[in-house]
């Protein structure tokens, strides 16, 4: 029987530990890839996750409202994240791309050049702008539960994926204009 994560929620609420181990095995990929574009580094966010699994598992008794269980989570995630950021002492470093492998298919290697292309310029963001721009388009989720996890205005996260999205136009077009000159 399929459960719904609410209902998962209320049973992980009420003790049962299977229940919490599958909504966070759900989430798990979608928390790394928050935690990564963060803090950079593997081990980091490994750190994050750990504290992240570990607070909402002494914390879920306490959550109101199942519904919003991801974005308690991402709260507590981002917090932990950050807390990795001060015990570093120092800016993020920014993740490396992985190496892109080739394909053999011309047309297949400038979609996958594009797709990093894009990728390092959402990483080359501002932290602030960046962040948002993960919530809002890979974790899907909406400019109110944004403004609730970052603790901002509607208008603030509005404002803030305005500006990535002129950031990133700009940059890519730069991109693609020094790809021409190569062509």
């Amino acid at each position: 029987m399929h459960q719904t994560m609410e209902q998962e929620v209320k049973r992980a609420q009420q003790g049962d530990r299977e229940a919490f181990i599958q909504l966070f095995r759900k989430l798990e990929p979608e928390l790394y890839r928050l935690a990564k574009s963060i803090v950079g580094r593997d081990e980091d966010c490994a750190d994050a996750l750990q504290e992240t699994t570990l607070k909402a598992y002494k914390g879920i008794v306490g959550l109101r409202k199942t519904a919003y269980f991801k974005t308690w989570l991402i709260r507590i995630l981002i917090n932990e994240c950050n807390q990795v950021l001060r015990m570093r002492k120092r800016t993020i470093v920014m993740a490396e791309l992985p190496e892109q492998m080739r394909t053999g298919s011309k047309e297949e290697d400038v979609v996958n050049s594009r797709q990093l292309d894009l990728r390092e310029a959402v990483e080359n963001l501002d932290e602030s702008l960046r962040l948002v721009v993960h919530l809002f388009y890979y974790q899907d989720l909406s400019i109110k539960h944004i403004a609730s996890v970052l603790d901002l205005s509607e208008g603030a996260v509005r404002a803030r994926l305005h500006r990535a999205r002129g950031v990133l136009a700009k940059q890519i077009s730069e991109i693609g204009k020094g790809r021409v000159a190569y062509e």
